[in-house]
């Protein structure tokens, strides 16, 4: 017979494993969905120095998103004038006086690096703070609940709308405010692409229908997705999608600092009465103003969370009633678990910065930046390299005297143009020139932000000719001193 058959109350097995369907299906609707709906949350607003720094922090990285494609940076010529610039067409990336090539990738590559470096640093020390104060999720939703509550109300007002039966109220604020997200969405998108275009030229080409298709491709895809990840999943993003909170587990310890309640005051908690005394029980009063500010929908006095985003305003909401009630503040508070245990135990608790895992940190971010930055000052601002001829490799002349052909890729960096002399070192008597140019002179000009090709061949004499092939060098100026590229002079004599 089936366990399943045999099994007891509520079908569940009788014996033997449960599989996570099983146990998700168990705790499912009546109909025993494996998935349940999403359930609204509707956080309330509450007052503090955490939610103020959550609208400063909101401001400037809103600010600073929408506004950088316009901020003008003059270069020469037809270089592009905008600061920030991720020209794919002509394959540059532009930061105000710095400009990187395609060959220059492990700039980004170093600045990713700094970034995770940074990320991981700050989450050892004091939690998710990328995620409750900087994350793009957190910013537009954070946003978007700011434009509910203009046409909705606080929480309460939100949730007597929502189940309210259709009216013409709850029609046009509704309509309104997916109205405006739809606006805030369409204007994420369209700051976007300014960043990939020139943003003055992009805006007219756009409306006119001039623009690349992948700009309206772009746009309307970040559109979409803002307006359903900001508007309809919010938490759910962070929960189940994004991967920071199960990766976080691996940079946080007992000393990191982390939204915390401090159950060693708190409990027991319970209700309080106006007057009652407080001895015997915790500051706690179980008012769950900590769960209806929280945008994640979690209770905080159940401990860490993966859903907790570190974001503060359960301490604000905390505050206010422990003013309300007469009690300190802070009973929720950025705190560790160690001083939180060493509290429980009546010892004085100790907060670690210095740590092993921070020491490792701050020293692979302090090196890497250092070699990013090395290499940005360092940074050559010509180059040099040396194609020689494949077919032929070399050519004998009517007097014996042998001639090798190259093309020469000068790079200039800089935003000015570079006028440049060649010459040529490693063969004794070596002849250089170039077509269209006198015998020994090779002289051209290198356009700023390009690469100049030059066609220039070496002639040796016989006598020189003493092995298969010779080291040779190309050497041109540059701001910084000679710029040389190795090479080889290929003889055609036999080897000894």
């Amino acid at each position: 017979m089936d366990k399943r058959a045999a099994g007891g109350a509520g079908g569940q097995p009788a014996g033997g494993p449960v599989s996570a369907a099983e146990r998700a299906r168990a705790k499912g609707d009546a109909k025993g969905s494996l998935y349940k709906p999403r359930q609204p949350i509707y956080p309330k607003l509450v007052h503090g120095q955490w939610r103020r720094l959550k609208w400063a922090l909101m401001i400037l990285t809103l600010t600073v998103y929408y506004v950088t494609p316009w901020i003008r940076w003059e270069r020469p010529g037809a270089l592009p004038d905008q600061a920030v610039l991720v020209d794919f067409f002509g394959r540059r990336f532009y930061f105000f006086g710095i400009q990187l090539w395609p060959q220059e990738v492990y700039f980004i590559t170093g600045l990713l690096v700094i970034a995770a470096l940074s990320l991981f640093l700050v989450t050892a020390l004091f939690g998710r703070l990328w995620c409750g104060y900087a994350c793009p999720q957190t910013v537009w939703t954070d946003l978007y609940i700011y434009v509910e509550r203009l046409f909705e109300g606080d929480r309460n007002a939100r949730m007597r709308l929502a189940a309210a039966p259709w009216s013409f109220d709850k029609l046009w604020r509704k309509g309104g405010k997916h109205l405006v997200w739809l606006g805030v969405a369409f204007g994420t998108g369209g700051a976007w692409i300014f960043y990939f275009r020139d943003a003055p030229t992009l805006l007219v080409e756009f409306w006119t229908g001039r623009a690349p298709i992948q700009s309206y491709i772009s746009c309307g895809l970040l559109t979409a997705t803002t307006y359903i990840f900001a508007g309809h999943m919010r938490e759910q993003v962070c929960t189940y999608m994004c991967p920071w909170p199960r990766i976080q587990g691996a940079m946080l310890d007992e000393h990191s600092l982390q939204v915390t309640y401090r159950y060693d005051r708190g409990e027991p908690r319970g209700a309080h009465k106006k007057g009652a005394d407080w001895t015997g029980r915790g500051d706690c009063i179980d008012c769950n103003a900590c769960v209806v500010a929280c945008p994640m929908g979690i209770d905080i006095r159940n401990g860490p969370q993966l859903e907790c985003i570190n974001c503060g305003l359960c301490i604000d909401a905390c505050d206010e009633i422990m003013d309300k009630v007469g009690r300190p503040r802070a009973l929720i508070a950025y705190d560790s678990d160690s001083a939180v245990a060493a509290r429980s135990c009546k010892t004085a608790p100790t907060y670690r910065f210095v740590r092993p895992r921070t020491i490792y940190y701050t020293v692979a971010l302090t090196l890497v930046s250092g070699i990013v930055l090395w290499g940005l000052v360092n940074r050559a601002p010509m180059t040099l390299h040396a194609l020689r001829d494949r077919n032929p490799t070399f050519v004998r002349l009517h007097d014996g005297s042998v001639r090798n052909g190259y093309t020469l890729k000068i790079a200039n960096r800089t935003f000015e143009p570079r006028p440049v002399a060649v010459s040529f070192a490693g063969v004794p008597g070596a002849r250089l020139s170039s077509p269209g140019e006198p015998e020994g002179v090779v002289r051209t000009v290198v356009p700023p932000n390009e690469v100049r090709a030059v066609r220039v061949f070496v002639s040796a004499p016989a006598e020189s000719l003493t092995a298969k092939s010779l080291p040779a060098a190309f050497t041109i100026g540059g701001p910084k001193g000679d710029v040389k590229a190795a090479t080889t002079f290929l003889t055609g004599a036999e080897a000894p």
